[in-house]
């Protein structure tokens, strides 16, 4: 908000546009990181890659994890040494401004019946600046009979 005085000479709020790169940033190149991001350092492993899709001061909302690049990447090889055929099925991708929104199914090796994974990333100067997940096992059948994935 700037102020400008009017002709009244009285005081009126005006909203400016935010002028950062951000908040315009393109949705399918956000979208483009983040399944990028799930690719590389998920599902192969490349946390050495991890700089050009998470910022340094990643602010993470998983309960289980501290906040940071480098927590996450050793969180990551610490898991895929446990399990190394994880990986994440991207099914649905979705972007609203600086909102990255991703729908995958998880599983820890082939065959494994898996987990729905819903992720929302912040995007910011280009990386991945902040990070939500929600998850749920993947049930043999549901009311509907539709997968939740």
């Amino acid at each position: 908000m700037t102020s400008t005085a009017t002709a009244s000479g009285t005081t009126a709020a005006t909203a400016t546009a935010d002028t950062t790169a951000d908040a315009a940033t393109d949705p399918a190149t956000a979208r483009a990181l983040v399944r990028d991001y799930l690719e590389t350092v998920w599902n192969q492993g490349r946390t050495d890659l991890a700089d050009r899709y998470l910022a340094e001061g990643l602010a993470q909302h998983n309960p289980n994890l501290p906040d940071g690049r480098a927590a996450l990447t050793e969180f990551i090889d610490g898991l895929r040494r446990q399990l190394p055929g994880l990986r994440f099925d991207l099914r649905r991708l979705a972007a609203d401004g600086d909102l990255v929104f991703a729908h995958s199914l998880f599983t820890a090796a082939p065959g494994d019946e898996g987990r729905a994974v819903i992720d929302v990333f912040r995007i910011e100067g280009g990386l991945i600046a902040e990070h939500w997940d929600l998850n749920e096992a993947v049930p043999a059948t549901t009311a509907s009979g539709r997968p939740i994935v």
